[in-house]
């Protein structure tokens, strides 16, 4: 490669000392000024002014003055350029899924210290438009630049004598499906992370998940470092655990672990002693327009959230977008808000996604609750299936599904009935326990609580 003259240098664009100085391999160059940015790349390329090849050139003519080399012409890539996949995956096993490059704009890459990584602002640039193998090219030592899209060369970046360094820590999933492997959970720390939304998927990661794996270190664009592939879940093979029983077919038993609802509420009182629920109960709130339905639910959401052995997580469907914003104002803010005008299908697929977070926290031997408010714009195939996913697993944890409905859909644990005259009233406890009942009570509240809660509904059948 001819060397650059420092007159050519200094007669040349800004622009192309970059394209220069970028193939050479300059670290930091757009935060040079011009006349340092010249000493670097002349620094680079021994500042002598005459290239090699022209040395050897005046040898084999016996001293014959060469001749004045031409300046290098270098040709950008054009903006806009398709980038090429990172060969990376070439050159490690799929065990668990391969790291994805974690995106700029990512919400927590938002927080990092300022100056961490200059270098990240510029692959927003220019830098960003050049082919990945280029961009590998120039980085790379000087005499290995004929292989620049070797997979073997850059299946070795990010590792030190050949050696991986591991890591160990909790799985904390963001809203846009990423996720970030907390290595001192819960706080957040520099050392943490980035899982690609890919992994999160194939490895069916919650949060809460203990997980391990290699670490690559991050790219001139990246912020973080990432986990190149999940080795382990929660103690097991990341492979065994993606090849588990599906969720369907694990074994369910009736609820046995009463869920406590300690509030000064009469309502939620007599729904704790009356009408119990337990760890994998399947249940309705139901009743009539303006019942108080929607209230009821907010008062639960509030109690169970303050259970930390429960991951409680609510999915608005159907409602009102009033409703909306008085969820999204506490006590819990919900994982889905989708009000009454959207689709049966849009509203379905809405609470599958909350569904599926749970079943797998169920399935790793997680208590899983999802609060749903309502059911009644729901499909009645999607209602039910909808409430089918709760269950007691023997093996696992559990799922429960307290969720909001004109009537009950049949195949309920428990039904709570809502007295629509005690609410329009202001009478306390709103509940209507002849219409409303816990299958096996005594499961939950032992021989004796159950006893008391046949005699309570008699007494309220007889009025």
């Amino acid at each position: 490669m001819p060397v650059l003259e420092r007159s050519e240098l200094e007669a040349s664009p800004l622009a192309d000392l970059h394209a220069i100085a970028d193939q050479v391999g300059v670290d930091g160059f757009k935060r040079l000024r011009k006349a340092d940015l010249i000493d670097k790349i002349l620094a680079v390329q021994g500042g002598s002014g005459v290239s090699a090849a022209a040395t050897a050139g005046e040898a084999e003519d016996g001293g014959e003055a060469s001749k004045p080399s031409r300046r290098r012409r270098l040709i950008r890539p054009r903006r806009g350029a398709k980038r090429q996949e990172s060969e990376e995956a070439e050159a490690e096993p799929d065990r668990g899924g391969e790291a994805d490059e974690p995106p700029a704009a990512d919400a927590e890459a938002e927080k990092a210290p300022a100056g961490e990584d200059d270098d990240a602002a510029e692959a927003d640039g220019e830098g960003a438009d050049e082919p990945a193998g280029a961009r590998a090219a120039s980085r790379s030592p000087r005499g290995e630049r004929g292989s620049a899209g070797s997979a073997g060369s850059r299946g070795r970046r990010g590792r030190s004598s050949g050696e991986e360094r591991s890591a160990e820590g909790v799985v904390e999933v963001l809203a846009n499906g990423s996720a970030f492997l907390r290595v001192n959970a819960p706080e957040q720390s520099p050392d943490d992370l980035y899982i690609s939304s890919a992994q999160v998927r194939r490895c069916e990661l919650v949060s809460g998940d203990r997980v391990s794996g290699p670490v690559r270190t991050p790219r001139r664009s990246e912020r973080y470092a990432s986990l190149l592939r999940i080795d382990t879940i929660n103690g097991a093979p990341a492979d065994e655990v993606a090849a588990g029983t599906r969720y369907e077919d694990l074994v369910a038993d009736w609820p046995g672990e009463r869920l406590t609802l300690a509030a000064g509420d009469p309502t939620l009182e007599a729904i704790e002693w009356l009408t119990p629920l337990g760890r994998g109960s399947r249940a309705v709130i139901a009743g009539a327009h303006f019942s108080g339905k929607s209230e009821i639910l907010r008062l639960i959401a509030g109690a169970l959230q303050a259970q930390p052995e429960l991951t409680v997580s609510a999915a608005l469907v159907g409602v009102r977008p009033e409703e909306i914003t008085q969820w999204q104002e506490g006590p819990l803010v919900p994982e889905a808000a989708v009000n009454f005008a959207a689709s049966a299908d849009a509203q379905a697929q809405a609470l599958e996604r909350v569904l599926e977070t749970a079943r797998r926290t169920a399935a790793r031997g997680g208590h899983a609750v999802v609060l749903v408010d309502t059911l009644d714009g729901l499909s009645a195939p999607a209602a039910r299936k909808a409430l089918s996913a709760a269950r007691n697993l023997r093996d696992g944890g559990s799922l429960t599904v307290i969720a909001t409905a004109a009537a009950p859909l049949g195949g309920e644990t428990t039904v709570i009935a809502l007295d629509p005259h005690a609410a329009a009233t202001g009478r306390q406890p709103i509940v209507d326990l002849s219409a409303s009942g816990t299958l096996r009570p005594d499961l939950l509240v032992g021989e004796d609580g159950a006893a008391a809660i046949a005699r309570a509904r008699a007494a309220a059948l007889e009025d």
